[in-house]
């Protein structure tokens, strides 16, 4: 059995839907890739901000409230008054601290990298994902492989897509990986002929 591994190359962050006041309605916000520092007193207060898509009003998502400098590890504080590409990106893509901000995640611009294969040959195939984005394993798989909704849930039902690290396939999502099969009961029955 062949093995192939695709990873999810990211093309931008995760975009969020939240309320704006000044739309009236539920709209798109991107991050601006900046943080925001705020102190009173001893303490600090760190966001990071977000602009909508449609009239540039911002939202802050609230990293640290009321901290002491002095608790932080060392050499974050100075990361986040530099706007660090790598922080911004480790929050940005960070599912549970934008739902935990009261946020509804959406899904990224994404490239999956890796070889394809034919659906007649028998494939081990890993996905693998730098961060925890909640892509639908589906729109993976059928982006990559050039496949309808109605032929992708074909070879469900006919078991020639099985999950080996997630059994749903219709609505499985990807965290960090998953490994499915293509056409493992074909594969036993050409090795189980004489």
């Amino acid at each position: 059995m062949e093995k192939i591994v695709w990873e999810i190359q990211y093309l931008s962050l995760l975009p969020v839907l939240r309320y704006c006041k000044k739309c009236g309605k539920k709209s798109t916000f991107t991050c601006s890739g900046q943080f925001r520092i705020n102190a009173q007193r001893r303490c600090l207060d760190i966001w990071l901000i977000y602009k909508c898509s449609s009239c540039d009003t911002t939202w802050n998502a609230t990293i640290y409230s009321r901290v002491s400098p002095q608790s932080l590890p060392m050499g974050l504080l100075d990361n986040f008054y530099k706007n660090d590409e790598e922080l911004v990106e480790q929050y940005a893509m960070n599912v549970d601290f934008l739902r935990g901000n009261g946020a509804e995640v959406g899904t990224p611009l994404f490239n999956v990298v890796g070889n394809s294969f034919s659906l007649n040959e028998t494939v081990e195939l890993e996905i693998k994902s730098q961060y925890s984005c909640s892509i639908k394993v589906s729109s993976i798989i059928r982006e990559k492989l050039h496949l309808s909704q109605k032929e992708y849930l074909r070879l469900i039902l006919s078991g020639r897509i099985k999950g080996i690290s997630s059994p749903n396939l219709r609505s499985c999502r990807l965290k960090n990986r998953v490994v499915l099969v293509f056409n493992e009961k074909q594969d036993k029955e050409i090795y189980a002929k004489p």
